[in-house]
């Protein structure tokens, strides 16, 4: 595809074209298939805007900002923080473009936007979830489901990286969880805390399987994948009368805890498998709001009230 491009003048080059060269290029460098099936979702998004069969020459700062406002006038509630996921991907894309000389050069930026805090699992919540069931009278899915909740509470994992957990994965002689399956395609190990340890042990003593089965499975024995986890967890979270279904959120609670219970920020960016600080900020910046709640209340400027009142105020000299 680049020689036949390159047979081409620069500037006759389609975004179809120089897109699909793109995904060849990523694909190439191994990028994961959501991070691939990303870009092509938000390509389209543009292309439903700007006809992708124009030539890449065609696209202007003022084409990125007529985007923006289709973004917004298609869908009125669109938060910022949405639109700058479009045009970060986008971003790449046309940078990719630029760098190979099909688009002339120009900044795209993002738009200011007020910084959300990421919605975690109260403790009221986790208490009602942790409650251990009887494990004589339940089913193997139902205690499976509590422990996949400790699991996810115990370490932060990512979806995807419990679904692929292999038995093997769970070094109970050293203390250690081997993460194989990770967004950055980087495996990295973690401490397993002897919470943890104790409820993998006893769960595998019920689950049993070789050690290169997958440590979470269906009642065959078969991999759960992640759809299925996330159905799992949806109903058992309803069941235990928790509102909150999603997975993702115990990340988030697992970030926020390690940090309000003293957790350093560069420990926590490693556990996570976060590439840069600016991903772990996020959860310092949740913390830190933490602090306002009750501030006037414990305050202790506020706690010692003085009177104004001139007749008790000292004369200054």
């Amino acid at each position: 595809m680049r020689e036949i491009i390159s047979l081409q003048k620069k500037d006759d080059v389609t975004l179809q074209e120089a897109f699909k060269m793109f995904i060849s290029e990523k694909k190439a460098m191994k990028l994961a298939d959501e991070t691939i099936k990303t870009y092509e979702d938000r390509f389209a998004s543009f292309g439903e805007f700007f006809s992708t069969g124009n030539m890449c020459v065609s696209v202007t700062p003022s084409v990125i900002f007529q985007f923006i406002t289709y973004l917004q006038t298609r869908n009125p509630n669109i938060k910022t923080v949405t639109i700058n996921n479009y045009l970060r991907h986008l971003r790449a894309v046309f940078y990719n473009f630029m760098e190979a000389g099909y688009m002339p050069r120009f900044s795209i930026k993002m738009l200011k936007c007020e910084r959300e805090l990421k919605e975690t699992y109260h403790i009221p919540e986790l208490e009602r979830l942790l409650r251990k069931p009887d494990i004589k009278n339940v089913r193997f899915s139902e205690y499976r489901n509590w422990v996949i909740i400790n699991y996810l509470l115990g370490t932060g994992n990512r979806l995807k990286t419990v679904s692929n957990l292999k038995i093997a994965d769970v070094d109970f002689e050293n203390q250690e969880i081997a993460l194989r399956t990770v967004k950055n395609k980087k495996p990295q190990i973690i401490p397993l805390t002897p919470v943890l340890e104790k409820v993998l042990c006893e769960y595998l003593g019920y689950r049993q399987g070789k050690q290169d089965d997958y440590l979470f499975c269906n009642q065959f024995g078969d991999k759960l994948e992640t759809s299925s986890i996330e159905t799992a967890i949806y109903r058992y979270n309803r069941a235990r009368g928790v509102t909150k279904t999603s997975i993702h959120l115990f990340r988030h609670t697992f970030a926020t805890e390690y940090l309000r219970n003293g957790g350093r920020e560069g420990k926590l960016q490693r556990l996570l498998g976060h590439a840069t600080a600016s991903q772990t900020n996020e959860y310092v910046h949740m913390v830190a709001s933490d602090l306002k709640q009750n501030f006037e209340e414990f305050n202790p400027l506020e706690k010692i009230k003085i009177s104004s009142n001139e007749k008790t105020a000292i004369r200054i000299k």
